[in-house]
Protein backbone atom coordinates (compact mmCIF):
# COMPACT_ATOMS: atom_id res chain seq x y z
CA UNK A 1 0.00 0.00 0.00
CA UNK A 2 0.95 3.73 -0.48
CA UNK A 3 1.34 6.02 2.23
CA UNK A 4 0.89 9.63 1.91
CA UNK A 5 0.31 12.49 4.18
CA UNK A 6 -1.04 15.45 3.51
CA UNK A 7 -0.58 18.44 6.20
CA UNK A 8 -1.07 22.56 5.45
CA UNK A 9 1.92 22.63 8.23
CA UNK A 10 4.61 21.58 6.18
CA UNK A 11 5.12 18.38 7.87
CA UNK A 12 3.57 15.76 5.72
CA UNK A 13 4.76 14.51 1.89
CA UNK A 14 2.43 17.24 0.32
CA UNK A 15 0.50 20.29 1.03
CA UNK A 16 -2.82 19.59 -0.36
CA UNK A 17 -5.17 16.62 -1.63
CA UNK A 18 -5.33 16.51 -5.04
CA UNK A 19 -1.11 16.18 -5.63
CA UNK A 20 -1.61 13.39 -2.86
CA UNK A 21 -4.24 11.78 -4.95
CA UNK A 22 -2.07 12.72 -8.14
CA UNK A 23 0.80 10.75 -6.31
CA UNK A 24 -0.83 7.17 -6.27
CA UNK A 25 -1.08 4.96 -9.52
CA UNK A 26 -4.59 3.24 -10.21
CA UNK A 27 -3.41 -0.30 -10.00
CA UNK A 28 -1.75 0.82 -6.38
CA UNK A 29 -3.98 0.32 -3.55
CA UNK A 30 -3.50 3.89 -1.45
CA UNK A 31 -3.83 5.77 1.55
CA UNK A 32 -4.46 8.81 2.60
CA UNK A 33 -3.76 10.67 5.57
CA UNK A 34 -4.87 14.58 6.00
CA UNK A 35 -4.32 16.48 9.22
CA UNK A 36 -5.84 18.84 10.73
CA UNK A 37 -6.84 21.86 8.70
CA UNK A 38 -9.42 23.66 6.10
CA UNK A 39 -8.96 22.18 2.45
CA UNK A 40 -9.97 24.52 -0.04
CA UNK A 41 -9.69 22.31 -3.28
CA UNK A 42 -11.65 20.73 -5.98
CA UNK A 43 -10.83 17.32 -5.87
CA UNK A 44 -11.09 14.46 -8.46
CA UNK A 45 -9.84 10.99 -7.98
CA UNK A 46 -10.38 7.88 -9.80
CA UNK A 47 -8.02 4.77 -7.83
CA UNK A 48 -8.78 1.39 -7.69
CA UNK A 49 -8.67 1.28 -3.98
CA UNK A 50 -8.21 4.23 -1.95
CA UNK A 51 -8.48 5.28 1.52
CA UNK A 52 -8.59 9.00 2.94
CA UNK A 53 -8.78 9.28 7.03
CA UNK A 54 -9.15 12.83 8.55
CA UNK A 55 -6.83 13.60 11.65
CA UNK A 56 -8.29 15.94 14.01
CA UNK A 57 -11.05 18.76 12.41
CA UNK A 58 -10.94 18.45 8.72
CA UNK A 59 -12.83 20.07 6.48
CA UNK A 60 -12.55 20.24 2.20
CA UNK A 61 -14.47 22.86 0.67
CA UNK A 62 -15.22 24.44 -2.83
CA UNK A 63 -18.20 26.64 -4.42
CA UNK A 64 -19.76 26.22 -7.36
CA UNK A 65 -22.83 26.15 -8.47
CA UNK A 66 -25.02 24.96 -11.49
CA UNK A 67 -26.40 28.34 -12.74
CA UNK A 68 -22.88 29.83 -13.34
CA UNK A 69 -22.12 30.90 -16.85
CA UNK A 70 -19.03 29.73 -17.91
CA UNK A 71 -16.87 31.15 -20.69
CA UNK A 72 -18.21 28.95 -23.67
CA UNK A 73 -21.81 31.21 -22.27
CA UNK A 74 -22.89 27.39 -21.27
CA UNK A 75 -24.34 27.01 -17.31
CA UNK A 76 -21.80 24.69 -15.28
CA UNK A 77 -25.18 22.27 -15.00
CA UNK A 78 -25.19 20.02 -11.59
CA UNK A 79 -22.56 17.49 -12.34
CA UNK A 80 -19.65 19.78 -12.56
CA UNK A 81 -20.39 21.63 -9.37
CA UNK A 82 -18.57 18.83 -7.01
CA UNK A 83 -16.23 19.62 -4.65
CA UNK A 84 -14.82 15.90 -4.28
CA UNK A 85 -15.53 13.14 -7.23
CA UNK A 86 -14.20 9.68 -6.04
CA UNK A 87 -14.42 6.89 -9.00
CA UNK A 88 -12.67 3.34 -8.90
CA UNK A 89 -13.87 -0.25 -7.04
CA UNK A 90 -12.59 0.89 -3.40
CA UNK A 91 -13.54 4.03 -1.54
CA UNK A 92 -13.17 4.60 2.10
CA UNK A 93 -13.19 7.96 4.19
CA UNK A 94 -12.88 8.51 7.35
CA UNK A 95 -13.58 11.77 9.94
CA UNK A 96 -13.60 14.07 6.97
CA UNK A 97 -16.42 17.49 6.53
CA UNK A 98 -16.66 17.66 2.26
CA UNK A 99 -18.71 20.80 1.61
CA UNK A 100 -19.87 22.75 -1.14
CA UNK A 101 -19.92 26.73 -0.13
CA UNK A 102 -21.69 28.41 -3.54
CA UNK A 103 -24.96 28.84 -1.12
CA UNK A 104 -28.78 27.71 -1.33
CA UNK A 105 -30.28 26.44 -4.44
CA UNK A 106 -32.89 28.89 -4.80
CA UNK A 107 -29.34 31.20 -5.64
CA UNK A 108 -27.30 29.64 -7.22
CA UNK A 109 -29.20 25.87 -8.58
CA UNK A 110 -27.46 22.58 -7.86
CA UNK A 111 -24.35 22.14 -5.94
CA UNK A 112 -22.32 18.58 -5.57
CA UNK A 113 -20.45 18.10 -2.50
CA UNK A 114 -19.47 14.77 -2.96
CA UNK A 115 -20.14 12.89 -6.63
CA UNK A 116 -20.09 9.34 -5.56
CA UNK A 117 -19.17 7.00 -8.53
CA UNK A 118 -17.17 4.11 -7.09
CA UNK A 119 -18.30 0.86 -7.01
CA UNK A 120 -18.09 -0.40 -3.38
CA UNK A 121 -17.77 2.95 -1.24
CA UNK A 122 -17.70 3.02 2.90
CA UNK A 123 -17.87 6.45 4.91
CA UNK A 124 -17.74 6.90 8.72
CA UNK A 125 -17.84 9.59 10.31
CA UNK A 126 -18.52 11.61 7.72
CA UNK A 127 -20.45 15.37 7.21
CA UNK A 128 -21.49 16.82 3.81
CA UNK A 129 -22.76 20.28 3.96
CA UNK A 130 -24.42 22.08 1.23
CA UNK A 131 -28.17 22.18 -0.25
CA UNK A 132 -29.30 21.38 -3.52
CA UNK A 133 -27.90 17.70 -4.48
CA UNK A 134 -25.26 17.97 -1.68
CA UNK A 135 -24.85 13.86 -2.20
CA UNK A 136 -24.92 12.14 -5.82
CA UNK A 137 -24.93 8.54 -6.09
CA UNK A 138 -24.36 7.28 -9.46
CA UNK A 139 -24.90 5.89 -11.85
CA UNK A 140 -26.74 8.44 -14.02
CA UNK A 141 -30.36 7.37 -15.23
CA UNK A 142 -30.27 6.32 -18.76
CA UNK A 143 -31.61 9.13 -20.34
CA UNK A 144 -31.80 12.93 -20.14
CA UNK A 145 -34.86 14.63 -19.61
CA UNK A 146 -33.35 18.13 -21.02
CA UNK A 147 -30.47 18.59 -22.95
CA UNK A 148 -26.96 18.81 -21.54
CA UNK A 149 -28.80 17.63 -18.53
CA UNK A 150 -25.73 15.13 -17.38
CA UNK A 151 -22.66 16.64 -18.68
CA UNK A 152 -20.12 16.41 -16.45
CA UNK A 153 -17.56 13.28 -15.71
CA UNK A 154 -19.39 10.15 -16.72
CA UNK A 155 -22.59 11.06 -18.45
CA UNK A 156 -21.28 9.55 -21.66
CA UNK A 157 -19.87 5.92 -19.99
CA UNK A 158 -21.87 2.68 -19.41
CA UNK A 159 -24.17 2.69 -16.52
CA UNK A 160 -22.87 0.68 -13.01
CA UNK A 161 -24.40 -0.37 -10.02
CA UNK A 162 -22.45 1.14 -7.03
CA UNK A 163 -22.89 0.52 -3.77
CA UNK A 164 -22.58 2.96 -0.42
CA UNK A 165 -22.65 2.38 3.57
CA UNK A 166 -22.68 5.65 5.12
CA UNK A 167 -21.89 5.18 8.63
CA UNK A 168 -22.61 7.54 11.22
CA UNK A 169 -21.91 11.21 10.55
CA UNK A 170 -24.10 13.77 9.02
CA UNK A 171 -25.64 15.28 6.07
CA UNK A 172 -26.97 18.93 5.58
CA UNK A 173 -28.83 20.03 2.39
CA UNK A 174 -32.13 21.48 1.29
CA UNK A 175 -33.49 20.47 -2.29
CA UNK A 176 -33.28 16.57 -3.52
CA UNK A 177 -29.97 16.57 -1.22
CA UNK A 178 -29.48 12.74 -1.54
CA UNK A 179 -30.38 11.49 -4.75
CA UNK A 180 -29.04 9.02 -8.26
CA UNK A 181 -29.29 5.43 -8.84
CA UNK A 182 -26.83 3.89 -6.29
CA UNK A 183 -27.53 1.70 -3.78
CA UNK A 184 -27.20 3.14 -0.73
CA UNK A 185 -27.28 1.68 3.32
CA UNK A 186 -27.32 4.89 5.94
CA UNK A 187 -27.04 3.96 9.43
CA UNK A 188 -27.32 5.95 12.17
CA UNK A 189 -27.14 9.10 10.15
CA UNK A 190 -28.12 12.41 11.11
CA UNK A 191 -30.00 13.87 8.19
CA UNK A 192 -30.15 17.81 8.75
CA UNK A 193 -32.49 19.54 6.62
CA UNK A 194 -31.63 23.23 6.49
CA UNK A 195 -34.12 24.75 4.21
CA UNK A 196 -38.03 23.55 2.95
CA UNK A 197 -37.94 20.68 0.32
CA UNK A 198 -37.01 16.99 -0.52
CA UNK A 199 -34.61 14.53 1.39
CA UNK A 200 -34.37 11.91 -1.29
CA UNK A 201 -34.62 11.82 -4.71
CA UNK A 202 -33.57 8.05 -5.94
CA UNK A 203 -33.66 6.89 -10.30
CA UNK A 204 -32.29 3.32 -9.44
CA UNK A 205 -34.08 0.33 -10.99
CA UNK A 206 -36.67 -1.22 -8.85
CA UNK A 207 -35.24 -4.53 -8.40
CA UNK A 208 -32.00 -2.75 -7.10
CA UNK A 209 -32.04 -2.13 -3.13
CA UNK A 210 -32.04 1.60 -3.65
CA UNK A 211 -31.74 3.81 -0.36
CA UNK A 212 -32.40 2.55 2.71
CA UNK A 213 -32.44 4.59 5.83
CA UNK A 214 -31.99 2.81 9.30
CA UNK A 215 -31.82 4.08 12.53
CA UNK A 216 -31.58 7.37 11.22
CA UNK A 217 -32.52 11.00 12.73
CA UNK A 218 -34.45 13.70 10.91
CA UNK A 219 -33.38 17.33 12.58
CA UNK A 220 -33.72 20.76 11.35
CA UNK A 221 -33.44 23.98 12.31
CA UNK A 222 -36.46 24.70 10.15
CA UNK A 223 -39.97 26.05 12.32
CA UNK A 224 -42.39 25.41 9.14
CA UNK A 225 -44.29 22.40 10.19
CA UNK A 226 -44.17 19.73 7.65
CA UNK A 227 -42.22 21.49 4.89
CA UNK A 228 -39.68 18.90 3.94
CA UNK A 229 -40.61 15.47 2.62
CA UNK A 230 -38.67 12.01 2.88
CA UNK A 231 -38.69 11.48 -1.05
CA UNK A 232 -39.60 12.49 -4.49
CA UNK A 233 -38.65 9.64 -7.26
CA UNK A 234 -36.05 11.83 -9.68
CA UNK A 235 -36.69 8.45 -12.04
CA UNK A 236 -40.41 6.28 -11.77
CA UNK A 237 -38.94 3.31 -10.29
CA UNK A 238 -36.51 4.91 -7.17
CA UNK A 239 -36.78 3.54 -4.34
CA UNK A 240 -36.04 4.76 -0.47
CA UNK A 241 -36.72 2.70 2.62
CA UNK A 242 -36.63 4.39 6.28
CA UNK A 243 -36.49 2.09 9.08
CA UNK A 244 -36.72 2.68 12.99
CA UNK A 245 -35.42 6.44 12.45
CA UNK A 246 -37.24 9.52 13.98
CA UNK A 247 -38.48 12.62 12.49
CA UNK A 248 -38.64 16.51 13.71
CA UNK A 249 -41.75 18.26 12.93
CA UNK A 250 -40.35 19.57 10.16
CA UNK A 251 -41.08 16.15 7.98
CA UNK A 252 -44.21 16.09 6.38
CA UNK A 253 -46.23 12.70 7.54
CA UNK A 254 -47.22 12.05 4.15
CA UNK A 255 -42.89 11.46 3.54
CA UNK A 256 -43.55 10.89 -0.09
CA UNK A 257 -44.23 13.67 -3.14
CA UNK A 258 -44.59 12.66 -6.76
CA UNK A 259 -42.41 14.20 -9.18
CA UNK A 260 -43.67 17.24 -10.91
CA UNK A 261 -45.17 16.19 -14.01
CA UNK A 262 -45.18 12.33 -13.28
CA UNK A 263 -47.58 12.08 -11.04
CA UNK A 264 -49.31 8.83 -12.85
CA UNK A 265 -46.36 7.10 -12.69
CA UNK A 266 -45.80 7.17 -8.48
CA UNK A 267 -46.79 3.64 -8.56
CA UNK A 268 -43.74 2.11 -9.97
CA UNK A 269 -42.01 4.16 -6.95
CA UNK A 270 -41.20 2.42 -3.80
CA UNK A 271 -41.50 4.09 -0.76
CA UNK A 272 -41.72 2.87 2.60
CA UNK A 273 -41.35 3.74 6.54
CA UNK A 274 -41.55 1.06 9.11
CA UNK A 275 -40.60 1.19 12.88
CA UNK A 276 -40.67 5.09 12.64
CA UNK A 277 -41.33 7.97 15.01
CA UNK A 278 -42.42 11.59 14.59
CA UNK A 279 -41.16 13.57 18.07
Amino acid sequence: MRSIIVSKDNDGDYCNIQEALDAIPYDEDGEIIVKEGVYNEKLFSDKRSLTIKGEGKVVITYGQGAREILSDGLKRGTFRTYTAFFSGRKLRLENITIENSAGSGKKVGQALALYLDAEESVLENVVLKGYQDTLFLSPLPDSEREKRGFYGPRYLCDRKRTSLTYIGGRIEGSVDFIFGGGDALFKDTEIVSVEEGYVTAPSGNRDWEGMVFDSCRFTSTLFEKESVYLMRPWRDEGKAIFRNCTFGAHINRKGFSPWPGREEYSHLSTFKMENCSFI
